[in-house]
Parts: structure tokens; sequence; C-alpha cells
């Protein structure tokens, strides 16, 4: 098992890390409150820029609102100064941050419950309707919070994604192209290509560049959102509008140690960003996506609708990969078959159409 300092050691590598832990540290007047908030990935995604731009600084406003004495002097590092995406739950856990972006995509092991939304893909192209029903389960199902609490955590709130599509080097007209090549996805993420004769290839949008230059990879399944950030399409030109679905690929924690010492106006604060949090990453989700789309296509992209029919092509190829999930997590003790029944049916009930029902084996393709 891996230890605290042995976890310390691993993560904490570069001087800029110990520089940023050790201030974090530093003595301060007992109103004032030291936190550090931190992301292995960059402010120019969504999910890490709405915790600069909405988190950071209305914390100290909503105190002054309340009338608190407390005030928090945030300490930001983002854009893996601290660790890089691989370890984005094992650094709130340790509290070597005490509050960031976890990467849930990657953590299939610990956090099953928290990967639902990767196991129903063309369920929903409504990022705002994953969110709402994400958080909803984590108020409502002790199991979805109890998974947070037994990595030292406690959960803020989700950050939706924008549907995944492909981005390739080959052009894509069918199923059938993708056969015998190597495409990038995510954790989870490389079940939806079984089926299609693909070869899935691990990686996050911070190596996804590299990889597609240096031949590791063909393509990948990645959202449009997040691709201009890291010019994704000058390697991978061929963008095809797959629609494979909106995600929930991480959430804002915190440490939960660090969380138990707070004051409560402050915990009241944090917990109320929380829910505020997961709607600015949609509203930053909505404002990049046409902006980012726009600017590859102006940039050389080539971008075409995958057809209906190849969709549903895709879906009858694919396995029962909820029913799958379902399974192995329940016999590890997580109940997922109600997690499922309860997030298929929220998106439903928020005027989602999947075009598979997951939590209802052997439906046919719609």
């Amino acid at each position: 098992m891996t230890t605290r300092r042995s976890a310390i050691k691993l993560l904490l590598s570069a001087p800029l890390a110990a520089g940023v832990y050790g201030c974090r540290r530093a003595s301060a007047p007992s109103d004032t409150i030291h936190l550090t908030i931190a992301s292995s990935h960059s402010t120019g995604l969504a999910w890490v820029g709405t915790m600069h731009q909405l988190v950071v600084p209305e914390t100290n406003k909503r105190l002054e609102a309340r009338g608190s004495p407390y005030r928090v002097r945030w300490t930001e590092a983002y854009g893996g100064s601290l660790y890089k995406y691989e370890h984005t739950l094992e650094a709130v856990e340790i509290g070597l941050t005490d509050m960031g972006w976890v990467g849930t995509l990657w953590e299939l092991s610990k956090m099953p419950l928290q990967n639902i939304t990767y196991f129903t893909p063309f369920s929903t192209e409504d990022y705002y309707a994953i969110f709402n029903v994400y958080n909803e389960l984590h108020r409502t199902l002790p199991a979805m919070r109890d998974a947070w609490t037994a990595q030292n955590q406690r959960f803020l709130g989700a950050n939706s994604l924008d549907s995944y599509h492909l981005m390739t080097n080959f052009p894509v007209q069918r199923i059938e192209d993708l056969r015998g090549r190597k495409i990038l996805a995510p954790g989870p993420a490389a079940a939806w290509l079984e089926g299609t004769g693909a070869v899935p290839v691990d990686g996050g949008l911070t190596t996804y560049y590299t990889q597609l230059q240096t031949g590791v990879a063909d393509g990948v399944l990645t959202i449009l959102t997040g691709a201009p950030a890291y010019a994704i399409h000058e390697v991978a030109p061929y963008i095809t509008l797959v629609g494979l679905g909106g995600q929930v690929s991480g959430s804002m924690s915190i440490n939960l140690d660090t969380w138990n010492r707070l004051p409560e106006d402050v915990q009241e604060v944090l917990a109320e960003l929380g829910p505020e949090y997961s709607q600015g990453v949609a509203d930053d989700l909505t404002r990049r996506y046409d902006a980012g789309l726009a600017r590859m296509r102006d940039e050389g992209a080539i971008v075409a609708p995958l057809p209906v029919e190849e969709k549903q092509k895709w879906l009858s190829v694919m396995p029962d990969i909820a029913s799958r999930w379902v399974a192995a997590t329940e016999a590890r003790g997580f109940p997922a078959g109600e997690v499922l029944r309860a997030y298929m049916e929220g998106i439903r009930a928020r005027g989602g159409k999947p075009l598979r029902d997951w939590d209802k084996p052997g439906q046919s393709v719609g």
C-alpha cells in the first residue's frame, strides 16, 4: 500500500511544487485561511478555468457578505505544476492540494460509480442535464458520497463535458474505417470502441498531441471544447461529429481533513459554490463549443457528421457495456444497478432520448 510519505514523494517532484506546498503552510493571522487549489490541466479548459474565475474570487466575496471574519488566501497551482493527470485523486487525498479537480475517468478501480456516464454512451448530448443528474445522485445516494469519503475527500460539484467526437489523421465515413486503427480513448471510453475493430490507446488531453504526432495513435475520441487548447486538429485534422454523448469526467473536491478544520461559514460558502461550479463549467462549454469548432475549421480541420445509420451501426456492434459494468461493479460490493437506473431515469426525466436505454437490457437500438 502507498503510504502518505511515499505518495508525497511520488507527486512532489518539482521545486515549484515544494514552494507552493510550503507557502500554503505559512503562518497567518487566525482569521486568514491558506488554501491551495490545483489541477493537472490548464485554465484554458472549462473545468479548471471555472475554479479560477468563479470559485476563487467568489469565496471571499461571499464570506464578506455574510459578515464572516474569515478570508481565504488562495494559492492557485494549475497546468500540472503540482502533479500530472495520473495523480489528481491522490493529490487531493493526501493533502498535496487542499482543493482541486479530480479526474474520475481515470479512477475506474477506486471510484467505479463515478464513471456511470462512460458506460451509457449515446444517451444525451445535454451536458446541463448530465451534471444536474450526477449532482443529484450525490445528494440522494449515500454510496456516491461514500466513494469520496473513502478517498479522504468531500465532493463539491461535478464537471460535465460536451459530447465526445472523433478526431483522426484519416477520413472516417463508415464505422469500418476504424478497423485496425489505434484510437486514443481515455479511461473507460475505451469500451466504446469494442466491436468496431479499432485498437484503444489510453491518454489524456495533455498527451494526445504528442501521441498522435509520434504515431502512437491514429486518432482520438475527445471533446471539441478541449481540442483547440492543445492544437489536436494540427495532427488529427479530420473531425467526425459522432455525438457519443456528454460525460462527467471529474469533479471539484476538497481534502476531508482540510474540510473538517474549516470554520462553519467557510464550509457553507464552499458547499454553496459546488453546484455553481457545475453550472459555470456548463456555461463555459456553451461559450467555447461553436467558437472552438469554427477556429479548428478555419485552421484547416475538415468537419463532417457521421451519418445516423452509422451511429446505429456503431451501437449495434457495441456490447452491452452497461450490464457488464453493473455485474463487475456489484461483484465488488458497489450498488451499480441502482446508480444506472437512477441515472437513466434522471436523463429521461429531463427530456433526454437515449439511442439505447442502457438500464433495459435486451432493448434494440433506437
